[in-house]
């Protein structure tokens, strides 16, 4: 991580910001970008670009690209932003298939197409997505949310696929994370058979290193002890 230039999407939700966290410890300058608004100085080593929404393609590119000229390049792109929703197929309503696909889908193929350009001109191109475990054989209510985490498996592959040999494009797969949230919403889980963030992190940041240049089109589960 030393030296790299990251962006980090979703930068102030419970997994982003320990990537963001572990990969400034370790020497990378990192770009937070965020659907909150951010009052934070930027500083050589970070900067936080908030009240974006990555659902809207220019609002996306704006970001991106103010991240790149604020570092004077940019190595490798990280999309934590998303959502989950549990909801029947016959019960549920449209809006929320609509409100997966942007959470999900949407931001991570805006961000990834402003960045790509940046990428391709570094050494070490990465693009991480964030899948589901979920996404590869749905359950009931599973339905609006599996569905657009399949979409970021699909999108990863062609992206892998189309810009193979210049970035490589790679999503890790988590079970239940073990977040706040998520606790509050199982309070009678085995916590400890969770992946935590800080796992999950650690898989995410050798995707985007440069050690990672031979994995390109992996989607990889990183399902804890599930």
């Amino acid at each position: 991580m030393q030296d790299r230039v990251l962006i980090v999407t979703g930068a102030r939700g419970a997994l982003g910001k320990v990537v963001v966290e572990i990969a400034q410890s370790r020497g990378a300058r990192v770009a937070g970008i965020d659907h909150a608004p951010s009052q934070e100085p930027a500083t050589l080593e970070g900067i936080e670009i908030g009240g974006i929404d990555l659902s809207d393609a220019a609002q996306a590119k704006t970001a991106v690209d103010a991240a790149a000229r604020h570092f004077g390049r940019l190595d490798a792109l990280i999309n934590v932003a998303g959502g989950f929703a549990f909801e029947t197929v016959g019960d549920g309503d449209i809006k929320t298939w609509q409100r997966m696909y942007a959470l999900n889908v949407l931001t991570a193929l805006n961000t990834s197409r402003a960045a790509l350009p940046h990428l391709a001109a570094s050494k070490a191109g990465r693009i991480v997505n964030i899948g589901a475990t979920g996404a590869l054989q749905a359950g009931s209510g599973m339905g609006p949310y599996a569905a657009s985490k399949a979409g970021v498996h699909r999108l990863t592959e062609a992206l892998a696929d189309e810009w193979k040999g210049k970035v490589t494009v790679n999503a890790v797969l988590p079970s239940i994370i073990d977040t706040p949230a998520n606790r509050a919403d199982m309070p009678k889980a085995d916590f400890s058979k969770w992946v935590t963030p800080q796992e999950l992190a650690e898989v995410i940041l050798f995707l985007a290193s440069a050690a990672a240049s031979g994995v390109t089109g992996a989607l990889i589960p990183v399902g804890g002890r599930v």
